[in-house]
């Protein structure tokens, strides 16, 4: 793995074989990672897994046209191939008059700005297999657990490095840690399977492996000898495990490539009303040790802490610059890369700010509905905001959590939820996208 001055080097000298090959821009990605985890089952070694991966991506633009091309091999020989088929490509591709670089004025000069993303301790096997055998050790301790899936540990390390042919140039480093264990508890057909995990840039900043564990098996064995219930209307409170997928369901329709598309449920929503005016939802990239951190985007824009949502009011459209040039207005720094073809958008360190509620509280009127700890599929139409999915978790009775439940269907329709959406105070910070336990009242589940 190249560091992220080297890397930086390499993205200039193949933009300047791309320049000298017939290109009228373009700009190149250098991404690496090397990781190492290792997994235990029952007390005794499972897995040690190393995974390392380079490459390399070239976008041009010839004549209205863009091509992109990618390669593991960064030897001078395979750049100056890369750079002449790429131009090859993109002479024989059709004209996208949206298509190009960001603009120039708009492009992050002012230096890469140090996130303290890397952790300078990196562990070794012995030491990643003494936490897996804590995380699995702990989670088997506790009464009532039967049988594990396992524990396991990781650590890692990334650059990402990105050059552009009109005068960005920027590359960073980023480590990870993890840890995790699943185990299962009951017998026959009420056994049940749970797991806990957590990832952090360093590794200071994780749960310690006991409680990891422990968080994994009380999970495993609350959901012992799930019931069934009845189809109808109830309150359902997710869990802030699961509840953060409904911020990413807004995050698909509030992209600008979606709205150019007329491709969301949001269509024409801007600036409108959507949650309650207690609901704002918060983005900040430059968070220092952050999971989703960056300092600039996939096309060496700034990037900036924004309210996406506030005070329940949609503040605009997450778009690269393509999507940007199709609606008519400036990009916004959420541009994000992968080894080849054109950016896409995404959007870091999310947070749907707490309400001022207790989860206690915020369950306290509920006769009888439905806390949801786990979402099976994938039924979001994001074209329409319909929404179904599978669903398990436990009753609520009278404001308290009671059996557990399994095989049923949360559905709704997105518009209708998020303007229902209510916030407690529980907001745990770690994710990448973190809630707290949210409410919505009046949603359809599919039963017995």
């Amino acid at each position: 793995m190249l560091s992220p001055h080297e890397a930086q080097e390499r993205c200039h000298a193949l933009i300047e074989r791309a320049m000298r090959s017939g290109a009228e821009a373009g700009d190149v990605v250098y991404l690496a990672d090397a990781s190492e985890s290792v997994s235990v089952r029952l007390g005794a070694l499972e897995e040690v897994e190393r995974s390392e991966s380079e490459h390399i991506g070239l976008r041009v633009f010839v004549g209205g046209a863009s091509a992109s091309i990618g390669s593991t091999d960064l030897g001078d020989a395979a750049l100056d191939e890369l750079a002449s088929r790429a131009v090859a490509m993109a002479r024989a591709a059709p004209a996208d008059k949206f298509a190009g670089l960001a603009p120039e004025e708009l492009l992050l000069r002012t230096g890469v700005t140090d996130l303290d993303l890397v952790d300078g301790e990196e562990p070794d096997p012995q030491t990643l297999r003494r936490w897996a055998e804590e995380a699995e050790d702990a989670a088997r301790a506790v009464p009532g657990v039967t049988n594990s899936e396992g524990g396991s540990a990781s650590a890692g390390r990334g650059v990402v490095a990105l050059a552009t042919s009109h005068g960005f140039g920027g590359a960073y480093a980023a480590t990870s840690h993890g840890r995790s264990a699943s185990v299962l508890a009951g017998t026959g057909s009420g056994m049940q399977r749970d797991y806990a995990w957590r990832s952090a840039r360093h590794r200071a900043d994780l749960l310690s492996p006991a409680d990891i564990g422990r968080e994994a098996g009380e999970r495993t064995v609350a959901r012992v000898d799930p019931g069934r219930i009845k189809s109808g209307t109830y309150p359902v409170v997710f869990d802030p495990r699961v509840g953060s997928s409904l911020v990413g369901n807004l995050l698909g329709a509030i992209s600008g490539s979606a709205i150019a598309r007329r491709a969301s449920f949001l269509l024409e929503k801007d600036g409108a009303q959507i949650f309650d005016s207690a609901i704002t939802i918060a983005e900040d990239p430059l968070r220092l040790r952050g999971p989703r951190s960056r300092p600039f985007d996939g096309e060496g824009l700034p990037t900036a802490p924004r309210l996406l949502v506030e005070h329940g009011r949609l503040t605009g459209w997450l778009m690269d610059t393509a999507a940007a040039r199709q609606l008519g207005a400036a990009p916004t720094g959420h541009a994000s890369r992968g080894g080849s073809g054109a950016p896409h958008v995404t959007a870091g360190n999310l947070v749907l700010q707490p309400g001022s509620l207790s989860r206690t509280a915020l369950m306290a009127d509920i006769a009888d509905g439905i806390y949801v700890t786990e979402l099976i599929g994938h039924g979001v139409n994001g074209v329409t905001g319909d929404y179904s999915r599978g669903a398990s978790g436990f009753r609520i009775i009278g404001g308290e959590i009671a059996g557990p439940i399994a095989e049923f269907t949360v559905a709704g329709n997105l518009v209708d939820m998020f303007a229902r959406l209510v916030a407690a105070d529980d907001l745990e910070l770690w994710r990448g996208i973190d809630v707290p336990t949210l409410r919505i009242d009046g949603m359809s589940v599919a039963g017995d």
